[in-house]
């Protein structure tokens, strides 16, 4: 059957994505009153971050935060330790400062026009579309990895996605079949539809209710769109972290990082070691560094593989007890008994 095309026939096209999304949209804790306040938040947090686990942080951020001044009011330490596990803290930053903004010269009413969004730190072209539509129902098109990957498939563009004649003809097509005073539902339909049919992979074409309107899966192609450019080199990187005990308390330090992505996090006392160094040797070597004395007796707990970004580290955490704290890390380390350690964000 040949693939209908979607702009002649583009009422009965919508109607078959809103209907699919009336009779199986997620049941989300924020779509209950599209409060501004509850999709900004969501947004944010939805950001390189699956679905269930961003319900999970959203409800108890709002039961730790219920309004906008709330934010503003809390201390950094408490908003990254809200964020802690979510990753990408620049994220919770950007948030405690728009908070601040909102309070200030909002009156503590999140905005809903695009263009006072975007004056808002870390709020692109994207999260603006989907907070003012979804909020408010603004006739805006929110174009995020899903709708981009529908799109592509629906039209069988067969060149990246980042090049800037296929940005412009996504766009183009995002907003020609956006319909007029329904972006609340239709955008967040294109999202679910990413989300839960149209997937990245192993795509639930048999059940999908507007296959008729694309390509890709006339042309058999559905699995090979978007293409894919290559990903960037992975850094392999081998650590220890001391896990040091003295006196009942744990010792942990401020996060370094060049780049300062961590910046106001905690973390154990961690260092990378040589390629060519066993774990023992390494954590040797960094508690000569530390204190002064590499006879300690670190017992190895475990070995943990963790990704992040570009980023592959293997990582050999020890445990370490002494009897006091030494008087030459007073200062250097933060030590934290099982209550004071519920304050820090890791």
């Amino acid at each position: 059957m040949p693939v209908h095309d979607i702009l002649t026939d583009l009422k009965d096209f919508q109607s078959l994505l809103l209907n699919w999304f009336k009779s199986n949209k997620r049941d989300l804790p924020w779509r209950n009153t599209y409060d501004p306040y509850h999709v900004w938040i969501s947004e944010i947090m939805l950001q390189q971050t699956q679905m269930d686990r961003g319900v999970s942080y959203f409800l108890k951020w709002i039961d730790r935060f219920p309004a906008v001044e709330d934010v503003a009011r809390a201390g950094e330490q408490e908003i990254l330790k809200m964020w802690e596990g979510l990753g990408y803290y620049t994220r919770a930053r950007n948030l405690h400062k728009c908070a601040k903004i909102i309070s200030r010269e909002h009156r503590g009413v999140v905005p809903c026009t695009v263009e006072e969004l975007r004056q808002l730190p870390g709020i692109g072209p994207y999260t603006a579309a989907a907070i003012s539509s979804v909020a408010a129902n603004v006739t805006v098109a929110a174009i995020d990895a899903n709708v981009i990957r529908i799109i592509v498939r629906l039209l069988d563009i067969d060149k990246p996605c980042r090049g800037k004649e296929v940005e412009k003809q996504i766009n183009s097509m995002a907003e020609r079949i956006l319909p007029d005073g329904q972006a609340r539902y239709w955008n967040q339909a294109l999202m679910d539809f990413g989300g839960m049919i149209c997937t990245s992979k192993n795509p639930e074409c048999q059940l999908c209710s507007i296959r008729n309107y694309c390509l890709a899966f006339e042309m058999g192609t559905v699995t090979e769109r978007p293409v894919v450019i290559s990903k960037k080199k992975i850094k392999k990187k081998i650590r220890i972290a001391l896990f040091i005990v003295a006196d009942g308390k744990l010792a942990i330090r401020e996060c370094e990082g060049k780049n300062n992505l961590w910046r106001g996090l905690w973390e154990l006392p961690t260092s990378d070691i040589k390629k060519s160094q066993t774990p023992e040797e390494g954590c040797a070597e960094f508690m000569q560094q530390l204190l002064g004395d590499s006879e300690k007796g670190a017992q190895l707990l475990a070995k943990i593989n963790h990704s992040y970004t570009t980023n592959k580290v293997e990582l050999y955490p020890f445990f370490v007890e002494l009897e006091l704290v030494p008087p030459s890390l007073e200062a250097t380390l933060k030590w934290c008994d099982s209550n004071t350690i519920k304050n820090y964000g890791f």
